[in-house]
C-alpha cells in the first residue's frame, strides 16, 4: 500500500467553502468518512469554529452553485444533497451525497480512475488550503494522476505534493506524528528562522517572508502552522519519553 499526501490551494472565487474558511481563519473542516463509486460520492465532514464561521461554512455547503468538491467551476448538472447531521456552538457535522454527470470532476473520482477501487481518503480544509491524504494499492501512476488533477483544477488552484511513501515504512514517531517534515514545510520553517520571523521583535512578517519565498501568504501561513504543530508534538513526545525512561530506572 502507498500513501499520497497533497494539497490544493484555491484561488479566490473558485470554491465557496475555501472562500468561507479564508474569511474565518479560526474554522477547520475535516472528513470523517468519504466513499466514492464511478458516478457517486458520499462523505461526512466535521467543522469547528465560531458560530459565525460555522454559519458561513454551512451556507457554502448548502447553497453553493455546485457541489463543494466538484473541480468544475460552474454548474455541471449534477445532483447533490447536503444535510446537517449535528450542530453545536462550535461544531458542525455535514452529510453530502453527490451524483455526478460526465462533465463533473473531483479528487476522489480522478483517484479512482488512476488507482482503482479501494482508495481511502482523508481530508483537512483550512483557509484556501485543502489537504488530501490517500491510501492506495500502489499499482497506479502517481504522475498521471497529478497530470489529470492539474488539468481538472486549471487556474482555480495550485497543487502541491507533500508526501508519497510506502505505508509499510513507518513515517511516524512514537506519538503517531510524522517523524520528518514535508520538504515544503521544512523550507518554510528554515526560511522563517533565517529571516528572523521567530525573533522578538520579529525582523520579518508573514507577508514579507511569503514574498521572499514567492508563495501566497495563505500557503506560507499553512506550512508554518503545520511545521510548528509538528515541532511542538515532537518536543512533547520527546519530553514524555525522557520522563518515562527516568521513571523506569
Amino acid at each position: 500500500m502507498r500513501e499520497l499526501v497533497f494539497a490544493l490551494e484555491y484561488e479566490p472565487g473558485c470554491n465557496r467553502v475555501a472562500d468561507a474558511l479564508a474569511d474565518h481563519p479560526d474554522a477547520r473542516v475535516r472528513s470523517l468518512s468519504l466513499h466514492v463509486t464511478a458516478d457517486r460520492l458520499w462523505r461526512v465532514d466535521h467543522a469547528t469554529g465560531t458560530a459565525t464561521a460555522l454559519d458561513a461554512v454551512e451556507d457554502a455547503f448548502l447553497n453553493g452553485d455546485y457541489y463543494a468538491d466538484c473541480l468544475v467551476t460552474e454548474d455541471c448538472g449534477a445532483t447533490q444533497t447536503t444535510r446537517v447531521l449535528d450542530r453545536a456552538d462550535d461544531t458542525l457535522v455535514l452529510y453530502s451525497d453527490w451524483e455526478r454527470t460526465p462533465a463533473c470532476a473531483s479528487v476522489p473520482h480522478i483517484a479512482r480512475d488512476h488507482f482503482g477501487d479501494g482508495v481511502l481518503f482523508e481530508t483537512r480544509h483550512e483557509g484556501r488550503h485543502y489537504t488530501w491524504r490517500l491510501i492506495h494499492s500502489g499499482r497506479g501512476d502517481v504522475a498521471a494522476f497529478f497530470d489529470a488533477l492539474e488539468s481538472a483544477v486549471g487556474e482555480c488552484a495550485q497543487t502541491e505534493l507533500l508526501r508519497t511513501a510506502d505505508t509499510t515504512t513507518s513515517a511516524t514517531g512514537a506519538d503517531g506524528t510524522p517523524s520528518a517534515l514535508p520538504p515544503a514545510q521544512e523550507a518554510a520553517l528554515q526560511a522563517a528562522v533565517e529571516h528572523g520571523y521567530y525573533e522578538s521583535p520579529r525582523e520579518v512578517d508573514v507577508s514579507e517572508l511569503a514574498e521572499h519565498l514567492d508563495v501566497p501568504r495563505s500557503t506560507l501561513t499553512y506550512r508554518l502552522r503545520r511545521a510548528e504543530e509538528h515541532v511542538a508534538k515532537q518536543h512533547v513526545a520527546g519530553e514524555r519519553g525522557a520522563n518515562e525512561r527516568l521513571a523506569s530506572r
